[in-house]
């Protein structure tokens, strides 16, 4: 008879980042002024890992494909926690392994480790909330610590001003998010995804449950850095240590959206939309307008910067703009294949834009400048680095030579097939417009002459490490995108028919 492990244990992700988080802080309260920094971020490390193999070991044992409930229901373990989960712990291990070079000098190591897996926790406990009530705490516990590591940079004025300017921001999002928090639990009597998406169909209130329903969009729309809440995201990326900036642009954008999937889905299910008393409650149509704003006006911001970091930081919202099709799509066809398409960009943007991420954080490690200029003739000193982050331009393009281009192909082609088509032609659009943004980078780093002499001496086996991995899984979804598709769309399944 084989051994069944106790269905607290589903949650073995997330408890094994939150233990390892005050795991660190023990250790340094031993001896806190003589901590070892490698045996700091060899324990995040190992941490991380731990939670990735939790994460796969369930999702390949087939655990989420009967729904395990915990705590009256209000948290709930199915394939797209266990998917998520293995896409938080994932990036959490890359920055991890980056950050032993990046913050060598930094005074506060167990803090800044402690931070970064604090944040997954909450980001992991986001994508199994079945609550609102745990949704709004999941995303305070992700919040809080991203704060404090865009700040963490003490003497740096960019970083403190930066972290100041995410905290207000968040402070406000957090107050209209738990506002409509506040209207629909008014409407409906409950808090528990299930329960309010039976008390819809039968509410008179429509009105106030609209408004609550578009607050709550609206938090989640600062969560994910859509247009019109986006604009604190190029000023926390770039005042933002680099591994915490792709930290924040990867997986903290990806569990904004699992968390929104969940909360729409099952919360308020998209066939009430056509029939019901709640016909008039449409956040499929605000989810679409968001969509169209947010992957154009990202693009077109990012063609128009002077500085890499930046640029990415714009990228990454139009990329938020392209996962917003996977609501936006909905009603029209098969919503599990939409929903799948989203999920699985995520899944491949958690690894491109990561790598992304951690190339800028080589350069500023190396102190190489800002600007597009600074990086030219770059892939004359470094062109291993720069061939992998030409690699990982290409696939946040869309070109195929990774798992860029099949993630997109296929959510494109789900809001194709779901009668979307003109979402798709808008995507289709913004990913070409892209292209001339990246290849600027590439133009710089390989055909440009270098304006200043300057040479690269160290080569950072943490940095290095994390990139080639991000690289490495990223060209490889390309010919095995099957299993991260079934994946993907066994995750949507859960959450709609």
């Amino acid at each position: 008879m084989a051994y069944q492990l106790p269905t607290w244990m589903s949650l073995g992700p997330t408890l094994a980042l939150g233990l390892t988080a005050l795991l660190l802080l023990v250790i340094d309260s031993i001896n806190p002024d003589d901590t070892d920094r490698g045996v700091l971020a060899g324990t995040a490390a190992l941490g991380s890992l731990v939670a990735v193999g939790l994460a796969a070991w369930y999702l390949l044992a087939g655990t989420g494909e009967d729904p395990i409930r915990l705590y009256q229901n209000s948290l709930v373990v199915d394939t797209m926690a266990l998917f998520f989960a293995f896409v938080f712990a994932s990036v959490t291990a890359l920055v991890v392994v980056a950050s032993y070079d990046y913050m060598r000098d930094h005074s506060y190591q167990a803090e800044y480790y402690a931070l970064v897996l604090l944040a997954a926790t909450g980001m992991t406990l986001m994508a199994a909330a079945n609550s609102l009530a745990v949704v709004f705490v999941s995303i305070e516990l992700s919040s809080l610590p991203s704060f404090a590591l865009v700040a963490i940079l003490k003497r740096n004025r960019g970083s403190v001003e930066a972290g100041l300017k995410y905290f207000l921001i968040g402070a406000l999002s957090s107050a209209i998010f738990v506002y409509g928090v506040s209207l629909v639990y008014g409407v409906t009597g409950s808090l528990l995804l299930p329960e309010i998406a039976s008390a819809v169909g039968g509410t008179d209130l429509t009105g106030v449950l609209g408004i609550g329903v578009l607050m709550i969009l609206g938090g989640f729309a600062y969560k994910t850095a859509s247009v019109p809440f986006h604009f604190w995201a190029p000023e926390a990326y770039e005042g933002a240590p680099a591994p915490v900036a792709a930290f924040l642009s990867s997986a903290s954008k990806a569990a904004g959206f699992a968390a929104a999937f969940r909360v729409f889905t099952v919360a308020f299910p998209v066939d009430q939309l056509v029939t019901g008393a709640a016909a008039d409650v449409n956040w499929v149509l605000a989810a679409q307008v968001l969509a169209v704003v947010t992957m154009t006006l990202g693009n077109f911001a990012a063609a128009t910067q002077d500085e890499v970091k930046r640029m990415l930081a714009y990228s990454s919202i139009g990329h938020a703009g392209y996962v917003l099709i996977g609501l936006a799509a909905l009603t029209g066809g098969d919503d599990r294949l939409v929903l799948a398409g989203g999920m699985a960009h995520l899944l491949v943007y958690g690894f491109m834009n990561t790598g992304a991420f951690l190339f800028i954080a080589l350069t500023e490690y190396w102190s190489v400048g800002r600007t597009f200029e600074d990086f030219n003739g770059l892939a004359s000193q470094a062109p291993f680095a720069c061939a992998v982050m030409t690699v990982l331009l290409f696939n946040l393009a869309g070109l195929p030579v990774g798992g860029g281009f099949m993630s997109k192909y296929f959510l494109f082609g789900a809001a194709v097939g779901a009668g979307f088509w003109w979402l798709a032609a808008v995507g289709a659009i913004n990913s070409a417009l892209s292209l001339y943004y990246y290849s600027r980078v590439v133009k710089a780093m390989w055909i440009e002459e270098p304006a200043d002499e300057f040479d690269i001496e160290s080569k950072p086996a943490g940095l290095y490490a994390a990139l080639v991995a991000a690289a490495v899984v990223t060209v490889l979804v390309l010919p095995g995108f099957g299993p991260v598709w079934q994946y993907a769309t066994d995750a949507a399944a859960a959450l709609v028919a």
